[in-house]
């Protein structure tokens, strides 16, 4: 299992596209595996022949550990004396496969190799380990295995011993009525999704505010040119891609919100991109647009829309998903018109952009319908003070208000 991405511990085989036997050339789409932040094609590192699969589909296999094994012709340069060696020297076996190991007994070997996976869910369920049969590879037992179990054992899942006394949850359960519960598989990105944010929030001191920006005449505007820009660049013209010229513009201004933390500084950050938190079937997947600082606001949409699609079809690539600097989130999509994100460690700021809501104002003592929208950011309390977040709020609220007609797309 190669690395695959930046902080990528696993991967899960979803399926393999050769056979054993098979011969395969170099760079040939070998294995489809699912990490917690996209799906990849492996592509074989050497042509030769599929000699043995170890990984079976549905196996999830840490960084390092053997998918399958490939014996490989390798073609012998040119010898000393200048010539070819002979054709039996030019054939060698790379990576022969060890002899197929004994399984034990308990389907797992020492308890020390069980994942921090298996042994959650085993405590969750009140399982011994010694009896769940192991399909991973050299008979280690996976979650899918520990969840089989609790499916086949038929009864809702059991609770760790209790105190001396004290009644089990289940038993608590049975006493009210409880119907049995269903157990969700956590994902790959799932899985990734709660260690990160949990790490965020117990890691960085959250600070937390909002601006009300009044977009009226980019609201206005846009209605009028969004159906022909549709049409003539096959994307959306949303109010996100302003948001990210606006944000872009004044992490220009505030260079100290596009940058991480580290125990060395502060470290700023050179290039601007900005990742999109984009909602699938899986969970939060957040792709990158990397260098939106070059890009026009026409530009940015027609990214947006193409990274868009991909996440939720999970084609993206590990590329797309890595080196963001500022993260911005389109909670505006779901109506929410509030919310408090949490930061995508170890980024300084994380901002969302509410949804665009005529509301009655008054202006010049007069009571005016207008568009207008919060924006709220989360920050880095070790980073940043209020001031130098409200200056850049300050910043990205009046560059949202100056867009209009006059404004250049391209």
């Amino acid at each position: 299992m190669p690395m695959v991405g930046e902080s990528v511990t696993e991967g899960t085989v979803l399926r393999w596209l050769k056979a054993e036997g098979d011969r395969i050339a170099r760079d040939e789409p070998l294995v489809e595996v699912e990490t917690e932040k996209v799906d990849v094609e492996i592509p074989s590192p050497w042509a030769g022949v599929l000699q043995r699969i170890v990984a079976r589909e549905g196996d999830t296999v840490p960084v390092g550990e053997p998918l399958a094994y490939i014996e490989v012709e390798v073609v012998v340069g040119a010898s000393a004396s200048g010539g070819l060696r002979p054709l039996q020297e030019a054939v060698v076996p790379v990576g022969a496969p060890p002899a197929q190991p004994e399984r034990p007994a308990s389907g797992e070997g020492p308890a020390g190799r069980y994942s921090p996976a298996v042994l959650s869910l085993a405590r969750e369920h009140g399982i011994d380990l010694s009896q769940v049969k192991g399909t991973g590879i050299e008979g280690r037992i996976t979650r899918k295995d520990v969840l089989a179990f609790v499916a086949a054992r038929g009864a809702a899942p059991a609770a760790p011993p209790s105190p001396a006394g004290a009644p089990r949850p289940a038993a608590l359960g049975a006493q009210m009525g409880a119907r049995p519960v269903e157990v969700l598989r956590l994902t790959p990105t799932r899985r990734t999704i709660a260690e990160r944010m949990s790490r965020s929030a117990q890691t960085v001191p959250h600070a937390w505010m909002a601006v009300e920006a009044d977009v009226t005449p980019l609201a206005r505007w846009r209605q009028q040119i969004k159906d022909d820009f549709r049409q003539r660049e096959g994307a959306d013209l949303t109010f996100l891609a302003f948001a990210i010229n606006a944000v872009v513009g004044a992490l220009k201004e505030h260079p100290i919100l596009n940058s991480s933390w580290s125990d060395d500084g502060i470290v700023l950050k050179s290039e601007i991109n900005i990742g999109v938190a984009v909602a699938t079937e899986e969970g939060l997947i957040v792709p990158v647009i990397h260098g939106a600082d070059g890009l026009s606001i026409a530009a940015l949409a027609k990214k947006l829309s193409d990274l868009g699609e991909r996440a939720r079809a999970r084609k993206l690539t590990i590329q797309d998903v890595q080196g963001g600097t500022f993260t911005i989130d389109n909670t505006g999509a779901f109506g929410s018109i509030m919310s408090v994100p949490i930061i995508n460690y170890p980024q300084a700021a994380i901002l969302t952009l509410e949804a665009v809501v005529p509301r009655p104002v008054v202006i010049d003592d007069a009571i005016a319908i207008r568009h207008l929208v919060n924006l709220c950011i989360s920050f880095d309390h070790r980073i940043l003070d209020g001031a130098q977040a409200g200056a850049f709020m300050v910043s990205v609220k009046a560059k949202m208000e100056a867009f209009g007609p006059d404004t250049e797309l391209y």
